[in-house]
């Protein structure tokens, strides 16, 4: 059995009710995301060549959601965020794997990283991040494509039930108020 719903852009898609599937208790816990589909499918399309990391450096800054921009790499907030603040850096070069890197890449990316942990720490008064790469599409890389590394703010009460019990992730902030603070902090020299 299923049930229609409607994604942010009103298309309607099918969710499957957990209660018609076998109740057969196994070691894993599951946390089911079906709100990261909409990522996933628009990257996977056949004739979808627009990679979204190589697309944001040609708009404004305010429209791709850019906080910095280096030489060899920029900064920008996720669009679907794990928590307020879930930043993105990205070399400007399409190349999916860290390896493929070049040095003055990797030296930017560290660097744009730590400035980064300095701006969200001023800005959102963080306790701790989760800083890192899904590299390929088999190790959890929504756009398997491009380098991105992950720049997740944490806090010591950020944990909560929303997302388990009423499948809501609280975002407590715009994405556009988020991007013009961190952006600012950023020019501030933070």
């Amino acid at each position: 059995m299923t049930e229609r719903k409607r994604d942010i852009d009103g298309k309607e898609y099918d969710v499957e009710l957990s209660s018609d599937f076998a109740a057969v208790p196994d070691a894993f816990q599951r946390l089911w995301t079906p709100h990261r589909m909409v990522y996933i499918e628009n990257n996977a399309k056949p004739g979808n060549d627009e990679c979204p990391f190589c697309v944001a450096p040609t708009l404004s800054d305010e429209e791709a959601l850019i906080v910095a921009r280096g030489e060899f790499a920029y900064v920008l907030l996720n669009l679907f965020p794990y928590n307020s603040g879930h930043l993105l850096v990205c070399p400007y070069r399409h190349v999916a794997m860290y390896d493929e890197a070049t040095v003055d890449e990797v030296a930017e990316i560290g660097s744009l990283t730590q400035t980064a942990m300095r701006v969200l720490t001023e800005v959102s008064h963080t306790d701790g991040y989760n800083v890192g790469m899904n590299q390929g599409r088999i190790a959890g890389a929504g756009v398997a494509d491009h380098l991105h590394q992950h720049v997740v703010p944490r806090w010591a009460q950020d944990s909560n039930f929303f997302p388990i019990i009423a499948g809501t992730k609280a975002i407590p902030r715009l994405l556009g108020e988020v991007r013009t603070e961190i952006a600012a902090a950023w020019r501030a020299g933070a």
